[in-house]
């Protein structure tokens, strides 16, 4: 049985594991050079005295699509996972009717799922988590830089190409076109519902349950140079007053500025307004010399301790950056959960179901 699993699933597995070679010869070449990169600007402007920041920056912005494209493959394998080695592994069987030849072979109908769904769901595994490891590896540079750079790992697009849970995507994304396979018995319909199941998964996890994983933290600031993120004028030449989120590495769920009373500003936007003409916040007259670089925290300053005097503060509502694996450990426990429980239903379906 182990034999025949093999040889019906050789195609995807040599397809699979060619494209891992590729992957790991790219990353293998290109990796290292990398990683020297970001140690040599770091060490250089640390000996000149300065913060990185604009290294930092540069790099990122430097290097931001090539990780991106990277990570991509880590997004799509779960779902081409899902539509070539799931939806066929039993459509395939029941559309040809190939399954009958082998119950009458003294193969029970148990073993013969159990074999299919254990050994290549074993092959899953280990694809996916060689090439999440590979792709950490590769990325960590890189993510330095973002975090850095005030990009969150449990932002979603990042988070679903780190860690644990591609492997957990990809296992779910096997049972999930193997189950859809066993209900609808055609291969290409099993591939589309898959696909289709999957991605809407995919975007009703980070949105719906993933801020729910724990308890997010409220927080309410004074506005700083820092949390000010600038100041600007609309057409009736009101100022608003734009903020900026103040905890470097976490993910924001919801961001805006309150009261003295803590209820939120009615205004446009989540922006208290000032008086235009005088105060800290005014612009300064045409003939005072160049305007201030808003763009420098420093110049902010004034602005935002006129903002916080007046009652104004931000309150936000996050999740801190160091819970990172504690969300990479829970979603891919949901995720294998649901993919033990579908592959119970297939078990149940074909002992009481299929003929």
């Amino acid at each position: 049985m182990i034999w025949l699993t093999w040889r019906q699933a050789r195609v995807s597995a040599v397809a699979t594991a060619g494209a891992l070679v590729v992957l790991a010869v790219f990353l293998g070449l290109t990796g290292p050079g990398l990683a020297d990169e970001y140690a040599t600007g770091i060490a250089a402007c640390t000996r000149e005295g300065g913060d990185c920041s604009d290294f930092v920056d540069r790099f990122f912005r430097e290097k931001g699509v090539a990780a991106l494209g990277v990570t991509a493959i880590l997004w799509a394998a779960p779902a081409l996972i899902g539509i070539f080695w799931g939806a066929p592994l039993i459509a395939r069987e029941l559309e040809t009717g190939t399954h009958r030849l082998v119950w009458n072979q003294s193969v029970t109908r148990t073993r013969w799922l159990a074999v299919k769904l254990g050994l290549l769901g074993l092959g899953v595994v280990a694809a996916v988590g060689l090439g999440s490891f590979a792709v950490d590896w590769w990325s960590d540079p890189i993510d330095k830089a973002a975090h850095a750079d005030d990009v969150p790992r449990l932002e979603p697009l990042l988070f679903a190409g780190r860690g644990i849970v591609p492997i957990a995507y990809a296992v779910f994304a096997f049972a999930l076109g193997a189950t859809a396979g066993m209900l609808v018995r055609r291969t290409v319909p099993a591939m589309a519902i898959t696909l289709a199941v999957f991605v809407a998964l995919q975007f009703a996890m980070p949105t719906l349950v993933r801020p729910h994983l724990s308890a997010p933290v409220r927080s309410t600031f004074d506005f700083t140079g820092a949390t000010l993120g600038g100041i600007s004028f609309d057409p009736q030449h009101v100022v608003r007053v734009d903020p900026s989120d103040p905890i470097r590495g976490a993910w924001i769920l919801s961001s805006r500025t309150v009261d003295s009373s803590g209820n939120a500003v009615e205004t446009i936007g989540p922006h208290p307004t000032l008086s235009p003409d005088s105060g800290a916040c005014a612009p300064p007259p045409p003939d005072s010399g160049p305007p201030p670089d808003l763009d420098k925290p420093d110049a902010l300053g004034p602005c935002a301790a006129e903002v916080t005097r007046l009652g104004y503060r931000l309150q936000v509502t996050y999740h801190p950056g160091d819970r990172f694996w504690r969300f990479q450990f829970y979603e891919s426990a949901i995720y294998l959960a649901l993919a033990f429980g579908l592959a119970g239903f297939c078990l149940w379906w074909l002992r009481h179901r299929l003929s």
